[in-house]
């Protein structure tokens, strides 16, 4: 067997006396615990900018309202009727229409003879005679005789046109109504002039058409 030798014991030496006794190490505290930083709140973000509100459209200033004609004292317009007076007498428009038929052929005639009266007065002239007025003796007559019978043709001629006018009065039933004041031509007036167009009252107040 194998023995195995001890460390010599060692003698604590005696503490001398007078000695100050040492004194034993405070314990350090421990550290303390750091605090975790608080986290910093974000910043806050900017409102966004408000919307500014458009402009309101002004109201343009209304128009002054039109000032109102005096109203005069002058009675309405009468209306032109659709159908004349006479419309629902066939008897009657059969006489006027023979009667406007004889006028024709009398008035077409006189037009054409004045006409060619007035031709001959123009042919009978002689080749060489260059004057042909009022101071030119018998040619000055035959020139006023021509100029006559050259208007009485052409108011001849125009009475035919207001024949052929008031037959096609009567074909639209509209013969008989005055065409001034609307009102009924009087029959005796139509009877004495197939083709009158105004009555007696509105004849008396012009000259423009029979």
């Amino acid at each position: 067997m194998t023995t195995t030798k001890r460390a010599p014991l060692v003698k604590a030496t005696p503490a001398r006396k007078g000695a100050k006794k040492v004194a034993p190490a405070k314990k350090v505290a421990p550290a303390k615990k750091v605090a975790p930083a608080k986290k910093v709140a974000p910043a806050p973000k900017p409102a966004p900018a408000k919307k500014v509100a458009p402009a309101k459209k002004v109201a343009p200033a209304p128009k002054p309202a039109p000032a109102k004609k005096a109203a005069l004292s002058v009675p309405p317009a009468p209306k032109r009727p659709t159908v004349g007076p006479y419309a629902k007498e066939p008897k009657f428009l059969d006489e006027q229409r023979v009667l406007l038929f004889e006028d024709r052929i009398v008035c077409q005639g006189q037009a054409e003879d004045l006409r060619a009266e007035a031709d001959s007065l123009a042919q009978e002239r002689e080749p060489g005679d260059v004057q042909f007025d009022a101071e030119g003796g018998e040619g000055g007559t035959a020139a006023v005789d021509r100029e006559r019978d050259l208007a009485l043709s052409a108011q001849a001629q125009a009475a035919v046109e207001e024949i052929d006018d008031a037959l096609g009065r009567i074909t639209r039933k509209t013969y008989g109504t005055c065409e001034r004041c609307y009102q009924s031509v009087p029959k005796a007036r139509l009877r004495a002039l197939p083709y009158a167009r105004l009555c007696v009252a509105c004849k008396s107040g012009g000259l423009s058409r029979r």
